[in-house]
């Protein structure tokens, strides 16, 4: 839970803001560095790039999932080993390229862009090491495969192989997946590793070569609803103990990554936003906050996507599922009503929630969101009405807050 007493706090200088804990985030981190010991981990620069949130976390030797050259750049200048910041991302151009290069591995994720890192290796007179990025024959829910826009189809990489190994100037280290996101069965995700390690040799045999990593991909996801339940970290990391054990001689000298995803950042943060006006009109209560879709747009997604459909899918980053976030009114009043909680935008879109039972709300109420540390600030339109933009503040462990 957040630190109520911080978010009252800060709640007297600021109308919105983001607070993201410190504490949290080094927890999560030593949770997953006990339940992994044979793996390193890269962080998705893409869920959070606070600067102090990125601070924290190369700090304590996680390496990087770049979508961006930017997100190159950002763990690059954070002192994160090149070996270590792995840029995976389709329609790279080549301004991209000229920017990472040097500061990265790339992985290619088509091959196209096999050639592309071929030729710049022939302009730059050098073997470039690359991973790929692999569509496989697989799913996390399935045995066969499906089409995509990420990565070379499996049975096309191999159909390729001599046009691959025909590349003189690069070499591939490195294979990548990334088949879904937010999935919280421990057992699924059992299955879908031993399938990587399969793959792993698969690969290997028919490139005749020998891998330096392979990023497993997927990060692992995070309870947003109360009937959630976590990943048993513990669990899955006896698991791909087990892997490593059973696979040692094909997997010999290979560096295992796993994308941490939501997991280190995304129970990190709290959004708040307070009650600027209460108004009644035609008998239903509405509660006006400052900066809602403007200010933590996923909430707003939430209530649009059940307003159409009684049961919606997942389609992450956007939307995660019904009953997301918690909502917290930190008040101490104790008696319930019914509200719908709107924002100060003018259009009806700006909606958090309708028909929603919570403490007795007056003006100057703070109301706190819960599950903001990842894909929240980043995903906001904030530019939307010209409005002030909520802060986003960094909880330090020793108590300080850097805005």
């Amino acid at each position: 839970m957040f630190n109520k007493k911080m978010v009252l706090e800060q709640g007297k200088k600021y109308d919105s803001f983001y607070l993201y804990d410190e504490n949290i985030v080094l927890e999560n981190i030593k949770k997953l560095k006990e339940s992994f010991p044979n793996v390193k981990f890269l962080y998705s620069v893409k869920s959070n790039h606070h600067p102090e949130m990125l601070k924290t976390i190369f700090s304590q030797g996680i390496g990087a999932d770049a979508a961006s050259s930017n997100e190159v750049l950002k763990a690059f200048n954070n002192n994160v080993p090149k070996e270590e910041i792995l840029y995976s991302a389709p329609g790279k151009s080549m301004e991209d390229i000229e920017t990472a290069f040097d500061k990265c591995i790339f992985t290619a994720d088509s091959l196209n862009e096999i050639n592309i890192l071929n030729d710049l290796g022939k302009e730059k007179n050098k073997i470039i090491e690359i991973g790929i990025r692999i569509n496989p024959d697989f799913t996390l829910y399935s045995n066969s495969g499906v089409s995509n826009k990420f990565g070379i189809d499996e049975e096309i990489l191999i159909e390729n192989i001599e046009l691959i190994k025909s590349f003189k100037n690069i070499k591939i280290i490195g294979i990548h997946v990334h088949s879904s996101s937010q999935e919280l069965n421990t057992e699924i995700l059992k299955v879908y590793y031993r399938n990587m390690f399969i793959l792993t040799k698969k690969v290997e045999d028919k490139l005749n070569l020998k891998l330096k990593f392979v990023n497993l991909g997927s990060g692992i996801g995070i309870p947003f609803s109360v009937n959630d339940n976590p990943v048993d970290v513990k669990d899955l990391g006896e698991e791909l103990n087990s892997l490593c054990e059973e696979f040692k001689d094909e997997i010999q000298g290979i560096q295992i990554y796993i994308e941490t995803g939501r997991y280190l950042c995304g129970p990190s943060g709290v959004y708040a936003t307070k009650v600027m006006d209460i108004k009644i009109s035609r008998g239903k209560k509405f509660v006006i906050l400052k900066n809602t879709f403007n200010g933590f747009i996923r909430p707003s997604m939430e209530a649009f996507v059940k307003s159409y459909s009684r049961d919606p899918k997942m389609n992450e980053p956007l939307f995660t599922k019904k009953d997301a976030f918690q909502y917290v009114v930190l008040t101490d009043e104790k008696k319930l009503e019914t509200v719908d909680l709107y924002g100060n935008l003018c259009t009806s879109t700006d909606l958090v929630g309708k028909d929603m039972l919570l403490p007795k709300i007056k003006i100057g109420d703070l109301i706190a969101i819960t599950n903001a540390g990842c894909y929240a600030a980043v995903l906001t339109p904030f530019q939307f009405s010209s409005q002030l933009p909520p802060k986003e503040l960094y909880l330090k462990k020793d108590g300080t807050v850097i805005i």
